[in-house]
């Protein structure tokens, strides 16, 4: 009897979860369940969908909606959690290391390697220690409660300063990311003044700061110059060709000369590829890329297969070019990826990838979005309940789209919840603390002998 081939997939993001939800529903359509064994590896036990990472961010979606747990969904697949250190493409091996106890090698006979990307950092001084990206959902709620946490301070405090760099917030970066996360936390910021006597929206500062000459490239410069005019409308400071220079202990200095304090600056300039990538001994580019074929082999392994952001493909639909690292792309070529895994295990010819770009949309805020759908212009609302269509329908599973729509709904008939959770970041400093105040009133013991 064959033994059945052993499939590893190294990410459980877009390329990851979708390949391999398609890949055991072909093996169980064909009732040809012990052909392979399918096993994936990610350091989390769920998948993000990030774009409702903003919508998470502004109250307006449950964050537990906008994750996908692996283990429900691939139940056909072997789930294991912890970090991939090093491929061996020669001796068909992949280090694991669990969060907790010793390593171990997996083996495989076919490949699938989509570790994805990881925030693009300059070495701009007090970045590191000051910033935060907004890549995941641990940074988005962080976030949510910080922006709200801010606001608190601000309305608490007498001190100008204090107030003054409380309700300053900035952002680095003009593409989705930047322009989608300020958007919806400045809208989400102006309704809660609300509930603050002293705080008006004209007393906070909100700051995108792009090093190029305009925001939104993905839906073209007349929607991008569009974007440009509400954000400046709602007071909004956009800064193009600007630059930072330092943010040593929130100073924020830009190459134009303006200076300011601030305690929020968010980091959106950008993503490379996984630093997994380089540790891979795969093939890579000038943009350390795996370089992969049309039929999302990697070049010169014709048993690995790769996608997504970490991954060079060929752009079929303009030669010469590879496809932009974004979701559109990464669900699609997931779907070819699973169909030549399956082909390459049943002696098949291999499909190659080919998707024309369809358009790009963007959510501003509540009724506020902006789209340019194959050739088509949208903005204001319509091009709001676009974004909000288009992800629904592409959000994994029929829970997750009934839970995001109910989430929809509800915000109809109620006002958003403001609280901020601070302590969810970290969670233990409230019995830290009472155990430090209790050691120091407690009496040294005394010997008696």
């Amino acid at each position: 009897m064959t033994e059945p081939a052993r499939i590893v997939i190294v990410g459980g993001g877009y390329v990851g979860m979708y390949a391999a939800l398609r890949l055991q529903r072909e093996l169980r359509r064909e009732l040809r369940r012990d052909e392979a064994r399918i096993t994936l590896v990610d350091a989390d036990s769920y998948m993000t969908y990030q774009p409702f990472l903003p919508e998470a961010a502004a109250g307006n979606v449950e964050p537990r909606h906008v994750v996908v747990p692996l283990r429900p969904v691939l139940n056909r697949c072997r789930i294991l959690n912890g970090w991939v250190v090093r491929v061996d493409p020669g001796a068909r091996t992949v280090d694991l290391r669990p969060h907790g106890g010793p390593g171990r090698l997996l083996e495989y006979d076919i490949l699938v390697f989509a570790p994805g990307s990881v925030s693009r950092t300059l070495p701009i001084p007090g970045l590191a220690e000051c910033g935060i990206g907004f890549k995941n959902l641990e940074e988005a709620i962080h976030l949510r409660n910080h922006v709200l946490g801010q606001l608190d301070l601000a309305d608490s405090t007498t001190d100008g300063a204090v107030r003054a760099r409380a309700l300053t917030f900035v952002f680095v970066g003009g593409g989705f990311a930047g322009v989608e996360a300020l958007a919806e936390l400045e809208d989400m910021a102006r309704d809660a003044c609300a509930y603050y006597p002293t705080i008006e929206p004209r007393h906070m500062r909100w700051f995108l700061i792009e090093a190029t000459g305009r925001i939104l490239p993905e839906v073209g410069p007349e929607m991008g110059g569009w974007t440009l005019e509400q954000l400046r409308g709602r007071g909004i400071d956009v800064r193009t060709h600007t630059r930072l220079c330092s943010a040593v202990d929130g100073h924020i200095v830009l190459d134009d000369g303006t200076e300011f304090d601030t305690d929020t600056l968010v980091w959106t300039a950008g993503v490379r590829p996984h630093p997994l990538v380089r540790a891979s001994g795969l093939p890579l580019d000038a943009m350390d890329r795996v370089r992969a074929t049309a039929e999302l082999t990697v070049e010169g392994f014709r048993t690995v297969f790769t996608a997504g952001d970490c991954a060079a493909v060929p752009d079929l639909t303009r030669p010469g070019e590879t496809c932009s690292p974004n979701a559109q792309h990464a669900v699609r070529q997931a779907r070819t990826l699973a169909g030549n895994v399956v082909a390459t295990l049943r002696g098949r010819e291999l499909r190659p990838y080919r998707h024309a770009y369809a358009g790009s949309v963007a959510g501003l805020g509540l009724h506020q979005g902006v789209a340019q759908v194959y050739g088509h212009k949208v903005h204001g609302l319509p091009a709001w309940f676009m974004h909000r269509t288009y992800h629904l329908s592409r959000v994994p599973t029929l829970n997750k789209k009934v839970r995001v729509l109910v989430d929809w709904t509800l915000a109809l008939f109620f006002r958003r919840n403001i609280v901020s959770l601070g302590q969810l970041t970290d969670p233990r400093k409230e019995f830290e603390r009472s155990a430090r105040l209790d050691r120091e009133d407690r009496p040294e013991p005394v010997s008696i002998r």
